[in-house]
């Protein structure tokens, strides 16, 4: 189920409300969002949580790494990865500051995250119903639920001030 308006989520057949642990976690990404800012890069963060701990964090960091792959949700994977000493990372939950890519989304796919949980929409390259849904598509061998909208107003607001400035 994907939700952007008054995050709604499905955990096991029953519809919850985002809850003070998911503000929590998606307030670590946008803390994350902020360093990608402060470094000069699209402020996006991300972290992967296993379990109420966070296990894989990252941020946009493609023009500083020279990496077209370095978005943030591929950052918090690796870095989850290598905690977890394996690449999948089942039951595992991602939060991140923008709606996922085609690329992040297929990272997330492969790496069989349970739950994403986005804050801002992405109404250029989102992959998770702004622009196509890839979650959507049932030909896929593994299913991820999405949320959208946990605190995207704090996280538009970051995008909008960063654009912004850069455009001065």
């Amino acid at each position: 189920m994907v939700t952007h308006e008054g995050l709604v989520r499905r955990s096991h057949g029953v519809a919850a409300t985002e809850t003070m642990i998911d503000q929590r976690f998606m307030q670590e990404a946008l803390a994350l969002a902020r360093q990608a800012a402060l470094a000069d890069e699209v402020p996006v963060g991300a972290v992967v949580v296993s379990e109420g701990e966070i296990i894989g964090r990252g941020y946009n960091q493609p023009i500083s790494k020279h990496d077209p792959s370095a978005h943030a949700e591929i950052m918090a994977l690796r870095d989850a990865a290598q905690h977890a000493g394996n690449y999948r990372l089942t039951n595992c939950e991602l939060y991140v500051t923008l709606e996922p890519c085609c690329m992040c989304v297929g990272a997330i796919l492969h790496a069989r995250i349970a739950q994403v949980f986005f804050s801002a929409a992405d109404a250029k390259t989102g992959a998770c119903g702004s622009v196509v849904n890839l979650f959507a598509d049932t030909r896929l061998n593994h299913h991820t639920e999405v949320s959208g909208g946990l605190l995207a107003e704090e996280s538009a607001s970051l995008l909008k001030e960063f654009f912004a400035r850069r455009r001065k």
